[in-house]
């Protein structure tokens, strides 16, 4: 399947949370943790919050968030007729929750060390839908939950032409056909 087909009638979908994406794209990186607890059994949410772990290189946080997300992911699906191994596609963007959070738990797993479970949640990503990674990979970097927020008074705003300070910038010299000045 590629990223431009739509889940075919026999596909299970993660439940959409509209008003979970809203809250995340409203909240900045410290309040992530508020809109989890607003929503606490929603996989996207545990899923946000992993990947934001592991941006700021909490392993062990990231693990237990995203093995939340993936717990409760794995729940939706299952009562919607899905079982373990058949394809989650990442066409279906609700999905992507759970495609995300195996990622983050594969991440946080081979930075504790543990191989063989970075392994098995490898091939559970790959099995759901084996696109996945790469879309992941390509679309979800740590630095997309980064905004450039500047402390008050450390920076002050640029405003229209600066003075410059300090020695003057020489001037280009011009270089003749034999290569002196």
């Amino acid at each position: 399947m590629t990223a431009n087909d739509s889940a075919s009638e026999g596909e299970v979908s993660l439940a959409d949370e509209p008003e979970v994406r809203q809250a995340l794209a409203e909240a900045d990186r410290a309040s992530v943790a508020s809109v989890v607890a607003g929503h606490p059994s929603s996989p996207l949410a545990w899923a946000e919050l992993a990947d934001l772990a592991d941006s700021e290189g909490h392993s062990i946080d990231a693990f237990a968030y995203a093995a939340v997300a993936v717990e409760f992911a794995r729940e939706q699906l299952a009562a919607s007729g899905w079982a373990p191994g058949a394809a989650v596609p990442w066409s279906d963007e609700p999905n992507r929750a759970y495609l995300r959070a195996l990622d983050a738990q594969r991440r946080a797993a081979l930075a504790l060390g543990l191989e063989g479970q970075a392994a098995r949640l490898a091939e559970e990503l790959a099995s759901a839908d084996a696109e996945a990674p790469a879309r992941i990979a390509s679309e979800f970097t740590p630095t997309q939950l980064m905004p450039i927020v500047a402390s008050a008074g450390l920076v002050e705003p640029a405003t229209g032409l600066e003075s410059h300070t300090g020695e003057p910038l020489a001037e280009p010299t011009a270089v003749d056909a034999a290569g002196e000045d």
